[in-house]
């Protein structure tokens, strides 16, 4: 949904905690593996035991989360009661709501306002462009395109850039030499899907800088630093090398896909032994790869992607992204984070 004041959002009701029983240790390990992709999480009280609830707060405050504490003020039950428990436990403060009767909802709104994490400022762009730039998207509309829309990450890099007041010139790579004649002067910086690298690198002025969208969100979505280690990685692949390429979507693949055919086409020269995963399927056991090439995490949230960054680090994996992973591929140096 859209909250005014923080922007889209997803709510994910947990499992919860507390059963027991082998149903019990499922609804407790689903509720676990949800705080990797936690940016915020309301904690909600509804009795005076409250010791295991608190325990909840401190482990998801260890992850960086920021916590809300709701006691839910139903008929029969004692609200007041359970607030001076977890005040006198924790030194904790709460919103008292009824859900029923929408009492205090406001409130609640404005405590999800005022602890929405600092992440949500990052910019995709950064300070590589200002007002006034020229900025040309490469934007191939092949098979994998969804027809009669734009994918994520290159919708919300337009709205940044509109909203930065740059002149924003759009393209498809078979357009880009008719596109840039057209033009009074070079574009000051040039955007391309990363499956066009080679040749937006080979046809853009000498004057514009070029990046991509992958490698734009390599920095938005993850840590570029860590992503520019791992792509070296791929120097070192032999035959025996087990590679993991990693998708944050479950679309429904199709010849020309990248994650399944293009990147895998790429590394032939090194590897065959390649394992492809979608969606929450992430292996526990990260030590029986070699690499691990992620997507640009468009349907992931940022504390998801970095989640699994150091999961990977924890276990000695290099991890890399698709965009980062195509430049070094293709011998092509990124101009910002290796310049």
């Amino acid at each position: 949904m859209e909250i005014n004041g923080i922007g889209p959002v997803m709510f994910i009701d947990t499992a919860g905690f507390g059963d027991v029983g082998n149903l019990g240790a499922m609804r407790f390990e689903k509720t676990k593996e949800i705080t990797k992709k936690t940016d915020m999480a309301i904690v909600m009280f509804a009795d005076t035991d409250v010791k295991e609830g608190l325990s909840w707060v401190r482990q998801l405050r260890k992850q960086d989360i920021k916590v809300i504490i709701v006691v839910n003020d139903m008929e029969n039950n004692n609200a007041k009661e359970i607030v001076l428990k977890i005040n006198e436990i924790a030194n904790e403060n709460a919103v008292v709501v009824n859900a029923l009767k929408k009492h205090n909802i406001e409130e609640l709104r404005n405590a999800l306002i005022e602890n929405t994490p600092n992440g949500k400022d990052l910019e995709i762009t950064e300070n590589m462009v200002k007002e006034g730039d020229i900025v040309m998207l490469i934007m191939p509309q092949d098979k994998q395109a969804p027809k009669g829309r734009l994918i994520l990450p290159q919708s919300q890099t337009i709205r940044e850039l509109l909203d930065k007041k740059c002149v924003v010139v759009s393209c498809t790579a078979e357009k880009m030499d008719e596109t840039l004649a057209a033009l009074n002067k070079a574009p000051s910086l040039i955007i391309c899907d990363s499956q066009v690298f080679r040749i937006a690198y080979e046809k853009k002025p000498k004057e514009s800088r070029l990046t991509s969208f992958s490698v734009l969100f390599a920095a938005y979505k993850g840590d570029i630093e860590v992503f520019l280690a791992g792509a070296k990685a791929i120097d070192c692949l032999t035959k025996d090398s087990r590679v993991l390429i990693a998708e944050a979507c479950t679309h429904v693949p199709l010849e020309e896909d990248i994650g399944r055919v293009k990147i895998p086409n790429m590394l032939k020269k090194y590897t065959s032994l390649i394992t492809v995963v979608s969606g929450s399927d992430f292996p526990a056991d990260l030590t029986k790869y070699d690499l691990i090439i992620h997507c640009g995490a468009c349907m992931f949230n940022r504390k998801y992607v970095l989640s699994r960054i150091e999961e990977a680090k924890r276990q000695g994996t290099p991890i890399t992204n698709y965009g980062i992973a195509i430049a070094r591929l293709q011998g092509i140096q990124l101009f910002e984070a290796e310049s």
